[in-house]
C-alpha cells in the first residue's frame, strides 16, 4: 500500500506534542492513550490510527496531491517501535516505576521529534536496515 508521506509526519507532530505533555505532567494515562494510538497504527494500519484519520479528514483535503507516495510498511513498523516504548512506559507508570515511564516516553519522544522536525523516521530506517540485513 502506498501512502502520502506527509501523513506520518503530521502524526509525528501530534505524537511529539502528546509525549511532551507526558514528560511535563508525568501522566501514565496520557501515555496509555498514546500507546493505543501506536497499536492502532501498527496493527490495524496507518489509516485507522486516530492521527491518520485526522490527517485524511482535516488536513489532506486542503493540500495539493503529494509529489510522490511511499510504502506504508516502514512507517507502520515505526508505529510498532513506538508501541514497544510506550507500552514499556505505561507498564512502568502502572507499576509505580515512574522513572521507567518517563525514560521510555522520552525515548519515544526523541524518535517522534526527529520525524516531526526533520522528516527523519528512525523506525522507518530500522525497517529498511532489517530488510537489507535479511536479504544479504
Amino acid at each position: 500500500m502506498q501512502i502520502d508521506p506527509r501523513g506520518p509526519r503530521f502524526a509525528a507532530v501530534l505524537t511529539t506534542l502528546v509525549l511532551s505533555a507526558v514528560l511535563i505532567t508525568g501522566s501514565g494515562a496520557l501515555l496509555a492513550a498514546q500507546t493505543v494510538v501506536f497499536a492502532l497504527g501498527a496493527f490495524a494500519g496507518l489509516r485507522y490510527s486516530p492521527y491518520g484519520w485526522l490527517y485524511r479528514v482535516a488536513v489532506r483535503p486542503g493540500l495539493r496531491p503529494p509529489a510522490e507516495l511511499e510504502d506504508a510498511r516502514p512507517p507502520r513498523f515505526a508505529q510498532g517501535v513506538g508501541l514497544g516504548f510506550s507500552l514499556i512506559g505505561t507498564v512502568g507508570f502502572l507499576a509505580g516505576v515512574h522513572w521507567l515511564g518517563l525514560a521510555a516516553a522520552g525515548l519515544a519522544l526523541a524518535a517522534a521529534f526527529l520525524n516531526a522536525a526533520f522528516g527523519y523516521c528512525l523506525g522507518c530506517e530500522m525497517y529498511l536496515l532489517i530488510r537489507r540485513v535479511r536479504s544479504a
